[in-house]
């Protein structure tokens, strides 16, 4: 069974809330079941990584909880986060300091290819 999850969002669009609480949680979930967990974040959802914007976005409106609250309580569960290096390029270098480290797409296709991660795209 594989031992680690790996969680590439770069499809889920910053500006919509609702769609950015499931890949955090459920990241959260994983590590809590003492999974290996990474989550990778590039293109549009790349954004999240940049310092002041997860913390002005929510889940759902009237939310006591930021996204930024989300993206904590996953790092302090054992999740590690990562941002691929073209994303640098489109939303600058001034990242939250939940992001332990830069990769490049080879990256992220070799952890794909492995079998012992399974990957979700969000």
């Amino acid at each position: 069974m594989p031992g680690k999850l790996m969680i590439v969002m770069v499809n889920t669009d910053p500006n919509n809330g609702s769609e950015l609480g499931a890949p955090f949680f459920q990241a959260t979930v994983a590590a809590a079941m003492d999974y290996e967990v990474e989550v990778i974040l590039t293109a549009r959802a790349g954004e999240l990584a940049k310092k002041g914007v997860a913390e002005k976005l929510y889940v759902k409106e009237g939310s006591p909880k930021s996204v930024y609250d989300f993206i904590r309580d996953a790092h302090e569960a054992g999740v590690r986060f990562k941002v691929c290096t073209p994303t640098l390029d489109l939303w600058g270098n001034d990242l939250i300091p939940e992001i332990e480290e830069t990769v490049g797409g080879a990256y992220v296709i070799q952890q794909a290819m492995d079998d012992n991660v399974v990957t979700f795209t969000y």
